[in-house]
């Protein structure tokens, strides 16, 4: 179908996508037009978020102070043996993070490793990070979001983002502002906990912007509804918040 994407099919993405088109932050998701099958295998058919968008910039913000499920970091202290691959992947980021205990033995845990990632970024703190940003003519930028903890760098990004426009910074603070006033009627938000969803920012040198919430593979019912989603243990509204706070800064 023109105008669209696919994407590799998960069960709990799927059922957040079904469940989102009746609740009030359908706008605020790519529209969904269901699944298709090819080569055996299920897919997501979503709107294409970049269409109408003339060389854009992308930027992907990971949303939440955590990135992973509280079953995910069960299962992993449950098996908690140490990783060398681990202990590489934690030395390439920062050399200096292990302990000499972890240097001595060149490995870590994956417990060890998980909670430590949330902890080098803006996640844990101001809930929310940039993955990743793509601007015209360019490679995408990720390497420099890895250990990005100040909230003033981060508008830096954001402004060099969005071309240092007023206009297109005004656009996606609106849109932020109507996405959070959604998320406080949303039955499905208070139903549900968001881990490792990200809101994809897109905007091009015409002025066009807009963000969207994606990323729905995480995305599990909570074990009880919350009346008041700002309590929520995800820190989502939180995060967003924050970010809200950045873009009005810059």
């Amino acid at each position: 179908m023109e105008g669209t994407i696919q994407k590799k099919a998960t069960l709990w993405e799927k059922t957040a996508l079904e469940k989102i088109q009746s609740d009030v932050i359908k706008p605020f998701v790519p529209e969904f037009h269901g699944v298709v099958q090819a080569e055996g295998q299920a897919f997501l058919q979503m709107q294409d978020l970049l269409a109408n968008f003339d060389d854009p910039s992308v930027m992907d913000i990971k949303m939440g102070v955590r990135t992973y499920l509280a079953d995910e970091l069960m299962k992993a202290k449950a098996k908690a043996e140490l990783r060398p691959d681990l202990y590489e992947k934690m030395v390439k980021i920062n050399e200096s993070a292990p302990t000499d205990e972890e240097n001595e033995a060149k490995a870590i845990t994956k417990p060890r490793y998980m909670q430590w990632r949330e902890t080098i970024s803006t996640t844990a703190e101001h809930g929310y990070r940039i993955e990743a940003i793509k601007l015209p003519n360019e490679s995408p930028h990720i390497k420099p979001f890895k250990m990005l903890k100040n909230p003033r760098v981060v508008g830096q990004w954001l402004n060099r983002f969005s071309y240092g426009n007023k206009h297109i910074q005004a656009k996606m603070i609106e849109r932020l502002h109507s996405l959070r006033a959604a998320l406080e009627e949303s039955l499905f938000f208070r139903q549900h906990e968001i881990i490792g969803s990200s809101l994809l920012f897109v905007c091009d040198t015409t002025g066009s912007a807009c963000v969207w919430m994606i990323d729905f593979g995480k995305t599990t019912v909570a074990k009880e509804e919350m009346p008041d989603p700002r309590n929520r243990g995800d820190g989502y509204l939180f995060g967003l918040d924050n970010l809200i706070s950045v873009w009005e800064s810059i």
